[in-house]
Formats: structure tokens, sequence, C-alpha cells
């Protein structure tokens, strides 16, 4: 039996493996060339080996395949990369640090919703009763644990959780009618 022609024929490397194995290196090396970054250039090297095992049956020469596409790939990191302009400029010595030119104020509508919400929430407090009412003050205004509410309300701790969470269930119905919550 005679070896089939299209194998004779081929010369080189035949698994993707082997292609790895013999041009990772000539490979790593153009694509460093070609973007002047080792990390970048093994990306790219990466990159192309990957393109080239999700296709490898379709590529009839993947040698000049694999070049072409550490090509593509390098050309197309040095496009997106030049995009890319840095927000912070390093300061020199004897020049003053950028300052930050941002307004780290809400803008005035964010504003006026937040007080707007604030208001609902503090209408909501009031349609509770006296002893409710004390609770959640002491729990969210103070920051009291449920043991110190406990102290100092004179209800057990069992108690206190339970005006917390009818409460809160009661604000919450209060403020999904006025639309602030869903």
């Amino acid at each position: 039996m005679r070896p089939d022609p299209a194998s004779e024929i081929m010369t080189g490397p035949e698994t993707i493996e082997e292609l790895f194995t013999a041009l990772e290196s000539p490979l790593l090396g153009y694509a460093l060339r070609l973007c002047g970054d080792r990390e970048v250039a093994e990306d790219i090297v990466q990159e192309a080996f990957v393109r080239l095992h999700a296709q490898f049956d379709q590529v009839q020469e993947p040698r000049k395949w694999l070049y072409r596409t550490a090509h593509n790939l390098a050309l197309n990191h040095r496009r997106d990369s030049a995009k890319i302009v840095p927000l912070q400029q390093e300061s020199s010595p004897g020049q003053p640090a950028p300052t930050e030119t941002a307004d780290p104020q809400p803008l005035p509508d964010e504003q006026i919703v937040r007080l707007e919400g604030i208001g609902l929430v503090r209408l909501s407090i009031e349609t509770l009763d006296e002893r409710s009412r004390e609770v959640v003050e002491l729990k969210f205004n103070e920051g009291l644990s449920y043991k110190e509410i406990s102290a100092k309300t004179g209800l057990s701790i069992g108690h206190v959780g339970y005006l917390l969470h009818h409460a809160l269930k009661a604000m919450a119905d209060e403020l999904a009618k006025n639309g602030l919550v869903p």
C-alpha cells in the first residue's frame, strides 16, 4: 500500500503541538519587533495559536497563517494603544502634582431626588407609633445594637427586633405608596 500523496507533499509539523514547538520562539521574536513589548508579544502569539486551534482544520498553510495573524494582532494592538490617552499626567520633579478636576458633589437633580427621599423617609417615620419611632431612632440615628436598645428602653431584645421589623416594613409600605421604592 502506497502512502497518501498529500502526506508526502507536507513538510514540517503536522499537528498544532508540533507547530507550537517549531514556531513559538520565531513568532515571539516577530511580534516583539512589531509591538516592542514582551508581554504584549507573548499575548499576541498565544492569541494567534488559540485562533489557529479554533479553526485548524480549515487552515491550509498554518505557518503563513500564524505569521499573518500575529502581524494583524500586533497592528491592532498598536492602533488600539495609540487611542488610549492617559488621564493623569505624571508630575515632573519641581512641578506640582496635577489636581483632581471632577466635582465630587452629586448633580443637582441627584441632590433633589436624595432630599425628596429623605423627606419621605422622615414622613414615614412620623406615621409610626411612639415606641416604634423611638426604637428606629435609637437603631439608625444613634447606631445602638438590639441589646443596647433593650437596656435603654426596658424592652426585651426579641421585642426590639419585632418592633424594628414591623416598623421598617410599615415604612417601606409607606414609601412604596409614595413611589420612592418599587
